[in-house]
C-alpha cells in the first residue's frame, strides 16, 4: 500500500506489445493498492464497439486522428485523478508531467512475437503480421499526432529488458524504483 497521500501518486508503464508492461501495470496497480487504466485495453473496447478487429481499427486510426486523441485523452483524464497505474504504449510521453514514475519495458522483437502468439494462440507467423503493422502505424501516428520519437527513451526513468529479466524480477525493481520515489518525493 502506498504511503502519504497516495491520490497524488500516477505510474506510466511504456512499451510495445508483448513487452509485459500489462502484466507489470496490473502488479503494481495490485501491490500499491492503485487503479488501473489501460489504453490498450480503451482501444480494444473502442474496436469491438465498432465491430472492427484490432488491426481493422489501427488501419482507421492511421487516417483519423480522432480515435487516438480520445483514447489517449481518457488516459491523460484518468491519471489526472491520481492514485492510479496508466498501462500505455504512449503512457510515459503524454503523462511526463504526471507521473510520478515512468518505467519502460523493452524486449526484442522475436521475444515479443513469441510472448503475442502463446497468449493469444496464434501462429508465430501471424503474430508477427499483426505487431508489424501495429508497431509501424503507432510509430507514424505517434509521431504525427503529438511529435512522439518511440524511440527516444529519455522521459524515461527506468528502463528494464524483460528478455533478461522475468516478469517477477520486473515486477521486484519497478517496486523497488516506486518505493524510491515516494520516499523521495516525501522529502
Amino acid at each position: 500500500m502506498v504511503s502519504g497521500n497516495p491520490c497524488s501518486v500516477v505510474i506510466a508503464v511504456s512499451g510495445m506489445p508483448g513487452s509485459g508492461k500489462s502484466t507489470l501495470a496490473r502488479r503494481l496497480s495490485e501491490y500499491f493498492g492503485l487503479r488501473l487504466v489501460s489504453a490498450g485495453r480503451m482501444f480494444r473496447s473502442l474496436a469491438d464497439q465498432k465491430g472492427l478487429t484490432l488491426s481493422e481499427l489501427t488501419r482507421v486510426a492511421e487516417a483519423d486522428p480522432s480515435i487516438d486523441r480520445m483514447v489517449d485523452g481518457m488516459t491523460v483524464e484518468e491519471a489526472s485523478k491520481g492514485c492510479v497505474v496508466v498501462d500505455a504504449h504512449i503512457a510515459g510521453w503524454i503523462l511526463k508531467d504526471l507521473a510520478l514514475l515512468k518505467i519502460y519495458l523493452a524486449a526484442p522483437a522475436d521475444v515479443r512475437v513469441r510472448r503475442i502468439a502463446e497468449r493469444d494462440g496464434k501462429s508465430y507467423e501471424e503474430a508477427f503480421q499483426e505487431v508489424k503493422t501495429r508497431e509501424e502505424s503507432e510509430c507514424r501516428r505517434f509521431k504525427r499526432y503529438y511529435g512522439i520519437d518511440i524511440n527516444d527513451l529519455s522521459v524515461f526513468d527506468l528502463v528494464i529488458n524483460t528478455a533478461k529479466f522475468n516478469a517477477d524480477e520486473a515486477f521486484e525493481i519497478s517496486k523497488e524504483a516506486v518505493n524510491i520515489a515516494i520516499k523521495a518525493r516525501a522529502l
